[in-house]
């Protein structure tokens, strides 16, 4: 068959001129929907310039020039909604959006979208977007954030932006949308069925239903097949046409004046009554999912052929013909010089600067430093007020929990952007009370209880994030956040690196976890792998092991996404919060007094910690394994046998050199990792030893937890490193 690419490209020329157009659309007239002769002429000019960017990226494709291949063909309609909503509105938009960016940035005279696209599309440092990093659909002055995923992972964060306009208001905080924005995100009739936007479109409606303000638009290009797979006939309405707290529209987005009819519509209820919209819009796919997909393999020629007898292009052509506003040789001519203008940029972007260096591409993992907004005073007078119902507590040292609880209190009250959400964090206070009395302190538009779903409350942080928020939310257990992990991993992670670094989502995500749980058990409350997050770049891992590191931790990290715009995961270990004594009952050895911040040292990131001057061995451990180690380091000395203790305390990035500088004049290192012998943060220390000492290494071994999940009860312990496992392999190093 044909390349398909070849002949719709010829096609439309051939039908204009015969004009052999289809009976697709209602009669609308263009004058009446508030349409102009020149908008109406504008919209076309958006549709042939996204058909034709696909056509010539089809083109560089075999050429070698460009890399990607993935068009926009067929869901031209989507200029429409271009025009719609308003530039304040942020917009998360699927990879078939050329013609709604197209079409949006034909209203600012700076933008020179067709140049930036091929730029794109050829992968050139001068990109834009996202400085050759990957072909992406985003601007900031559009309001776009870029997305690279072809999936709905989205769709949460745009519940959690639209979220944050109202409650932004609410809080007279300096939002970047303005308080009559509505958000809508885009995604197609397949990414409709994935988790993340059953996830986003339910809670949603949870919200909805229980009247809180959400200015949203679902947007659902249904085009009736995932790859090669079709959609259910009637699927997206009977799934999405009913259900509570949810405004139902559709529209045929072959025909551009019933889709700005009805998306117009939609962007309006949802601006007047800050409620969730699901835009339902009929497209068609035209030449296949991307360059690569051969139709024929899974399609009849009749079923191609009926496709592309729907082309939205020929359906608007016929449209602006039957209004007097064009005739075919003008649409032909327009066509063709347009096709002549991309062409020759084209010639320009591929001969653009590529990406050269690993530290190019690199450079937008970590963004720039912010300028931080107003830091509310928190004096002496201000802070009893706050801490009233505490005073008893405070007059002596404290467990974890209890130090956390009050730092984020402080924090609360110095920076009125923070907002703490998740499961049970509110009047119950969370689990293990981390949270108690915040609501109470700063209201529930500040304090929030979620909904029991991982994916909606990270995607809530990262929403809120991009609208001026500083989120720090609570995962409940750490085995909960593989439920949700790639929220953080494929969305919050990589935002810098995709826009260049003119987009962030800061935030501080607390996940309560690890090990060595007594009484509450199994491996979803007693979970000791974190792997997960080590590998992602341009995360921090905040991990403390005792109340007095916590609080600093916790300040340092709120800096960290503050000033320097940073995603940090501070992951706290559920079986020390509570924790007071270290050697004996009533020692008081683990607890702390709270320090308020003007009082206390800061804590930077990377910071370890040493405990001890023995020479004989170096125990180099975190939370739990710290913990444990200072226990065994007491029975060691008390054999005669001096040890230092390191206490890692950031994760990630891992401070190697200042890890390897404390223990290099030591004869023997243990290292005692209380997370799985794979894949755990002991491989990585152990390797950073031989990388930076090399033959001068010392006698170097390690105590892990074995490839195992933790069971219920007594039980649990076995697999885990024990104070007396680390005496006896201390103790068996020292004996050679």
């Amino acid at each position: 068959m044909e390349d398909r690419g070849i002949a719709i490209d010829r096609c439309f020329i051939e039908r204009v001129r015969k004009q052999e157009f289809s009976q697709i659309g209602e009669g609308w007239s263009h004058l009446r929907l508030g349409l102009s002769d020149s908008e109406f002429i504008g919209l076309f000019e958006s549709q042939l310039k996204s058909r034709l960017l696909d056509l010539e990226s089809r083109q560089m494709r075999a050429r070698n020039q460009g890399f990607y291949t993935i068009g926009s063909s067929g869901h031209e309609g989507n200029a429409a909604y271009g025009l719609a909503f308003k530039l304040q509105d942020m917009a998360f938009l699927h990879y078939r959006s050329a013609a709604f960016m197209l079409e949006r940035g034909r209203h600012l005279t700076q933008e020179t979208l067709l140049y930036d696209m091929l730029l794109s599309f050829s992968a050139s440092s001068e990109d834009p977007i996202s400085g050759g990093r990957h072909k992406v659909l985003g601007s900031k002055g559009l309001n776009i954030p870029p997305q690279t995923s072809t999936i709905a992972s989205h769709l949460p964060k745009a519940v959690g932006a639209a979220l944050s306009i109202p409650l932004g208001d609410r809080l007279s905080l300096e939002s970047q949308m303005p308080s009559d924005s509505v958000v809508l995100c885009s995604f197609g009739d397949a990414s409709a069925n994935h988790a993340c936007a059953q996830s986003a479109i339910n809670s949603a409606c949870w919200a909805a239903y229980q009247q809180v303000p959400l200015p949203l638009v679902f947007i659902c290009e249904d085009n009736g097949i995932g790859i090669s797979t079709p959609t259910p006939k009637g699927w997206i309405s009977a799934n999405f046409s009913q259900r509570a707290g949810l405004q139902y529209f559709h529209c045929d987005g072959r025909d551009i004046l019933d889709c700005y009819k009805v998306s117009k519509a939609a962007a309006d209820y949802a601006r007047k009554f800050r409620k969730p919209v699901f835009l339902h819009v009929r497209t068609v796919r035209l030449m296949g999912h991307a360059g690569s997909d051969a139709e024929i393999a899974y399609m009849s020629e009749q079923q191609i052929l009926d496709n592309e007898s729907q082309d939205p292009l020929l359906v608007s052509a016929g449209q602006l013909i039957a209004a007097g506003l064009m005739n075919a040789g003008q649409i032909i001519t327009l066509y063709l010089s347009l096709k002549e203008q991309i062409e020759a940029l084209s010639k320009v972007a591929v001969t653009r600067p590529k990406l050269e260096t690993a530290e190019q591409i690199m450079k937008s993992i970590v963004p720039d430093k912010a300028v931080v907004s107003e830091v509310l005073p928190l004096d002496a007078a201000r802070r009893e007020a706050l801490l009233k119902a505490d005073r008893q507590a405070l007059k002596k040292p404290l467990h974890m929990a209890k130090l956390l609880n009050l730092t984020l209190t402080e924090l609360m009250a110095r920076y009125k952007q923070i907002l703490v959400f998740g499961e049970d964090v509110g009047k119950k206070g969370g689990v293990y009370h981390v949270t108690s009395r915040l609501v109470e302190r700063f209201g529930p538009n500040r304090v929030i209880n979620t909904l029991l779903d991982e994916t909606s409350i990270l995607g809530l942080a990262i929403g809120m994030a991009h609208n001026g928020i500083l989120p720090i939310p609570e995962i409940q257990f750490l085995a909960y956040l593989h439920n949700a992990e790639d929220q953080i991993r494929g969305e919050a992670a990589t935002i810098s690196f995709f826009s260049d670094g003119q987009f962030t989502n800061p935030m501080v995500i607390r996940i309560a976890g690890l090990a060595y749980q007594k009484g509450f058990g199994g491996h979803f409350h007693n979970d000791n792998s974190f792997a997960v997050l080590r590998d992602i770049p341009g995360v921090i891992i905040a991990c403390p092991s005792n109340g007095a590191d916590a609080i600093r931790m916790l300040r340092e990290s709120v800096r960290l996404a503050l000033e320097e715009q940073r995603l940090v995961v501070f992951l706290e270990p559920i079986a020390l919060y509570m924790t007071k004594d270290l050697h004996e009952k009533d020692d008081g050895l683990w607890a702390s007094d709270y320090i308020p911040e003007q009082e206390a040292e800061p804590l930077a990131v990377g910071e370890i910690a040493q405990y001890g001057e023995g020479v004989e061995l170096c125990i180099i451990s975190y939370a739990n394994g710290y913990y444990l180690s200072r226990q065994a380091e007491h029975v060691l000395l008390a054999r005669g046998i001096r040890v230092r203790v390191v206490d890692i305390r950031w994760l990630a990035p891992l401070n190697l050199d200042a890890i390897v500088a404390s223990a290099r004049l030591c004869k023997h290192i243990l290292i005692v990792d209380e997370c799985r012998k794979t894949g755990s943060i002991s491989e990585a220390v152990m390797t950073g030893f031989v990388e930076i000492l090399g033959e001068q290494c010392p006698h170097l071994a390690r105590i892990t937890a074995d490839d195992c999940f933790i069971p219920l009860a007594d039980a649990s312990i076995l697999p885990l490193p024990s104070k007396e496992s680390i005496v006896e392999a201390a103790i068996a190093m020292i004996n050679g």
